[in-house]
């Protein structure tokens, strides 16, 4: 894939989504897939949705995009007034249909589905643990220990199997889980990834995002805090918190990239923190220049902010290609480089004679940051003067977002002149890590950010997976 290969950026792992209406005639399938389709930039490898009509459980899923998975015909056959979704992007268990979500299992008091977005540190561990009990996987995801674990302790109820599988569980994750009866979403105890409830005339809406909630027409009611519980049925909906003694660590990647600009998260307008971090960038690291541009999309609430603070024009340096298929393949890296100018092309209109300030959000591998900035340099930019609205990534993520090796990061085993040097800049600065984190605006810095300082907030997968576990039906 094009944005897999060529552009050098972390990915999320997905997304999720799950409606119910209150009236058991109604159906939700289409408000589920709009609110996959908000949540699209989350994950672009599969994309599922499950149903269940209060008697049946009805799935489809496949590989590729919302608009290539799903048509008519299919919809007709995903009766229900309770429905989840999901949209993937693969960081553990390898790219392919048994892979996609929702997981849907037959249990003995029906059916249980679940989409997950997150990633297990201790899933090694668990997965052999359920096999020695006779346990069959069909997938490679970790998204099916958890599905196995509520359904092992589903006797007493869909919320005591989840809050018992949450005793056992250790990372990252957001859940929406589903039954006959019942929508359940559930937040990790550090509150890694987002999750957010609204309400409709006639029901309910959880999502990973509040721009789903925006599209399918609900009214936010609020975040799901760390480590809570969001039931839905009947009755209505009720909260759970479930203790949890630890820090919230939320994931600040979300802020910087991963999120919608009109998604708001934990109570923060994710442009407005773009925005605030440009305007820190540029106290930081001003320069004499004639534009700041951005790559676009999501470093251009940054560079507004870097513009605006420096009273330097903000202009449009690149035209995006937004037309490229999944499939597009590069063969060599003769065509690799030429993929990066096909999808990201300098406007030489706008940029030739000028000394430019282009913004982005981040650097990983450094693959292509060279290749943007030479593209413009060959538009007959004067300088190209490089600013990043986040620090060096430097370390690896265990919590489900897709980082290379550590040796692999160019912030890790290089100085920042030295990156300067690679990628042909005249001029390299990053946001500083207070920057980052007072672009936000919390003051308690409840956040994660180990892949700029290396301080985890869980164990990571190599030590989590030396500790011993009690039997998987022991004490709580």
């Amino acid at each position: 894939m094009l944005d897999r290969i060529d552009f050098d950026k972390l990915k999320e792992e997905c997304g999720v989504v799950g409606v119910y209406r209150n009236n058991h005639d109604a159906r939700v399938d289409k408000l589920v897939y709009y609110g996959l389709f908000a949540l699209q930039h989350r994950g672009q490898e599969s994309a599922g949705i499950a149903t269940n009509d209060g008697d049946f459980a009805h799935f489809h899923k496949g590989m590729g995009l919302v608009s290539e998975v799903f048509n008519d015909t299919i919809f007709e056959k995903l009766r229900g007034h309770i429905g989840i979704g999901h949209v993937r992007y693969s960081t553990t268990g390898e790219s392919y249909i048994a892979n996609a979500q929702p997981l849907v299992v037959k249990y003995r008091r029906g059916s249980i589905g679940l989409a997950h977005n997150g990633n297990l540190t201790n899933a090694a561990l668990l997965r052999e643990r359920l096999e020695d009990d006779g346990v069959v996987f069909q997938t490679t995801i970790d998204s099916e220990v958890i599905v196995n674990l509520i359904a092992r302790y589903s006797n007493e109820g869909l919320a005591y199997a989840i809050e018992r599988t949450m005793d056992l569980i250790k990372g990252a994750y957001a859940l929406v889980v589903m039954t006959e009866k019942e929508l359940i979403g559930v937040r990790d105890p550090y509150g890694l990834r987002p999750l957010c409830v609204g309400k409709l005339d006639d029901g309910y809406v959880i999502a990973s995002e509040s721009c789903a909630l925006d599209v399918i027409g609900a009214k936010f009611v609020k975040d799901v805090e760390p480590g809570e519980m969001v039931i839905i049925n009947e009755k209505g909906m009720s909260f759970k918190q479930i203790e949890k003694e630890v820090k919230k660590s939320s994931c600040i990647f979300e802020y910087i990239y991963f999120a919608r600009p009109d998604s708001v998260i934990d109570g923060v307008s994710v442009y407005q923190a773009r925005k605030n971090a440009g305007i820190i960038l540029a106290n930081e690291h001003p320069v004499d220049a004639d534009m700041v541009i951005a790559v676009p999309d999501t470093s251009i609430p940054a560079a507004i902010g870097y513009a605006d603070t420096l009273g330097i024009p903000f202009g449009e340096g690149f035209i995006k290609n937004r037309y490229i298929g999944r499939t597009f393949i590069q063969p060599d890296q003769t065509m690799r480089e030429m993929a990066v100018l096909i999808k990201l092309n300098p406007m030489r209109q706008t940029v030739e004679g000028k000394r430019i300030v282009m913004i982005d959000d981040s650097i990983v591998r450094g693959t292509t940051s060279g290749q943007i900035v030479n593209s413009l340099k060959r538009a007959g930019a004067k300088e190209v003067h490089v600013r990043i609205s986040s620090p060096p990534v430097a370390h690896s993520c265990y919590y489900g977002i897709d980082t290379p090796d550590r040796n692999q990061l160019i912030g890790a085993i290089k100085t920042v002149d030295e990156i300067r040097e690679i990628i042909g800049a005249d001029s390299l600065g990053y946001i500083s890590l207070k920057g980052l984190k007072d672009s936000v605006g919390i003051d308690d810095d409840p956040f994660c950010h180990a892949c700029f300082c290396g301080t985890y907030p869980i164990e990571v997968p190599e030590a989590s997976c030396k500790k011993t576990f009690k039997r998987l039906g022991g004490e709580k």
